[in-house]
């Protein structure tokens, strides 16, 4: 695939260790010269940004939500399609310049903006009241993973958050994990959340080997598959001798796929629901005497 679009398939900020699987290093390098990809300082590849300082700076304002989310560097399950902006309460801002703009109001302490844009902590704390719940998680886990907050550091805002969205955004802060690898990953997990009888720990370390998701109750592997990880014969092999083991201990591994995660929740929901129900069948047959928990 193209580069911008591998790199909206890893969330919208990627090494080339996470591009190459996806996409070759001519395209990247022509996405390059034609401004569609900037590559920052410390290696990492992104999406260009100006567009919503610019926007910020026109209203005088401060970049928030996703806009903030891209300048901080943090991984999502889609990028914004205009840029977020947030202005104080009682600023006016007329119809005309709001158009093409997200606009919030707020007003926002000294300690929550850095360099007009919302500091890392308020960055997520606004994605998880204003987004939907698995699109505020990637976001979450996102800063998390970066180990630049902490989860206390997002509860400290959340609490400070006007009354409105606040219990939103606290649910989005317990929910999230810094384990989660990637955007597919997390929204993976919220709907393995959505299903009874299913509790999916991310990057379980099962024997020699580690898993993006398990109930080790169920003795259930969910796995977010990627041409990414599967880009040479050896990760394939890897992978195969890693899921045959894996059928050794007894452990059942459900695979799936990028656009069924993201774009076809339903389908991933009810087969999980049916293994779920499936595990629990094959655990009361073994407690009573029946067949061996498989």
């Amino acid at each position: 695939m193209d580069a911008l679009t591998a790199l909206h398939r890893c969330g919208g900020s990627a090494t080339w260790a996470e591009l190459k699987g996806l996409t070759n290093r001519r395209g990247l390098d022509k996405a390059l010269q034609l401004g569609v990809i900037v590559k920052h300082r410390h290696g990492s590849y992104a999406l260009p940004r100006d567009d919503h300082r610019r926007a910020a700076g026109e209203l005088c304002g401060v970049v928030s939500g996703l806009s903030a989310a891209l300048h901080w560097g943090l991984k999502m399950k889609k990028e914004p399609e205009h840029p977020t902006v947030t202005v104080p309460r009682s600023r006016r801002v007329d119809a005309s310049r709001r158009e093409g703009v997200q606009l919030h109001r707020d007003t926002l302490p000294a300690g929550h903006v850095f360099q007009g844009v919302t500091s890392l902590a308020r960055t997520v704390a606004d994605c998880a009241r204003w987004l939907p719940f698995d699109e505020a998680v990637c976001v979450a886990d996102s800063a998390l993973r970066s180990r630049l907050v902490t989860k206390e550091d997002l509860r400290a805002v959340v609490v400070s958050l006007p009354r409105t969205g606040r219990s939103r955004a606290m649910a989005v802060v317990e929910f999230a994990d810094g384990r989660a690898a990637n955007p597919f990953e997390s929204c993976l997990r919220v709907i393995a959340a959505q299903v009874t009888g299913l509790c999916a720990e991310p990057q379980v370390e099962i024997g020699p080997h580690r898993v993006d998701l398990a109930d080790r109750r169920l003795r259930l592997v969910i796995e977010a598959e990627s041409y990414a990880f599967h880009g040479s014969k050896e990760l394939f092999r890897a992978d195969v001798r890693r899921y045959t083991w894996l059928a050794t201990q007894q452990w059942v591994v459900a695979r799936f796929l990028w656009e069924d995660v993201m774009h076809a929740p339903e389908r991933v929901r009810e087969a999980l629901h049916l293994l779920v129900k499936t595990r629990l069948a094959c655990s009361c047959l073994a407690a009573t005497g029946g067949a061996p928990f498989i």
